[in-house]
């Protein structure tokens, strides 16, 4: 379904251009191969102004995302004893709003603007908090990696998490694969599709969207 053999930049993140002509829900709709259900999701929250007026930092989730999240819910669903959720449309606007707001921070923050993190020394290095769109604490931190047994002298990548407890560090991460694509209203920093579910966990999404009621699938 996907095919990603020709996308330099999203796989090598740095040998092509990092700017994009246009903004950011422009460049989501340029990329139906990894942002296709991000970019319906969007539609139905009613934030295509934040993505296309506002200046942002946005951590992309991409489709499979999205679909891993989707698919624990209609799990749960079914176990409810309901028939399956077929549609995003179904899920109430204001579940896909406060989700997709995780992962939205005002301001434009490319990687070299964002703070050390490490995750196994975390007081010393912390990264830094931060409110995210929709007013929830939220992490970023860049990584540093190893080379050839120096400390920290490797490669660097960016970690954005859902913070569970501040105190203690307890943060749920998601990595960051692509960095740096810039639009004309800001930044967009693709997480890691391996790993990564939306909403950080499957079912704090599936929770929020069954509390808000699952709409009836419409008529053909």
């Amino acid at each position: 379904m996907y095919n990603c053999a020709d996308d330099s930049y999203l796989i090598d993140g740095g040998k092509a251009n990092p700017y994009y002509n246009g903004n950011m829900m422009q460049y989501l709709e340029s990329r139906p191969d990894y942002f296709k259900d991000l970019v319906e999701v969007i539609r139905l929250s009613g934030m295509e102004d934040v993505f296309e007026d506002e200046q942002i930092t946005f951590f992309a989730p991409t489709d499979w995302s999205i679909r891993g999240s989707f698919n624990y819910l209609n799990r749960i669903w079914y176990r409810m004893g309901h028939d399956s959720i077929k549609s995003f449309s179904q899920i109430k606007p204001e579940v896909w709003r406060e989700m997709l707001s995780m992962y939205i921070v005002k301001d434009k923050y490319l990687l070299k603007d964002i703070p050390q993190i490490d995750t196994t020394a975390i007081a010393a290095y912390p990264g830094q908090a931060f409110l995210s769109y929709g007013q929830q604490p939220m992490n970023m931190g860049v990584v540093y990696y190893d080379a050839n047994n120096v400390k920290y002298a490797g490669a660097r990548q960016i970690i954005y998490s859902y913070v569970y407890d501040f105190t203690i560090g307890d943060m749920k991460n998601a990595y960051v694969a692509t960095s740096d694509i810039q639009p004309t209203n800001g930044v967009v920093h693709v997480l890691r599709l391996t790993d990564h579910a939306f909403g950080f966990e499957p079912y704090l999404f599936a929770t929020k969207a069954i509390n808000a009621t699952i709409e009836t699938e419409p008529d053909n």
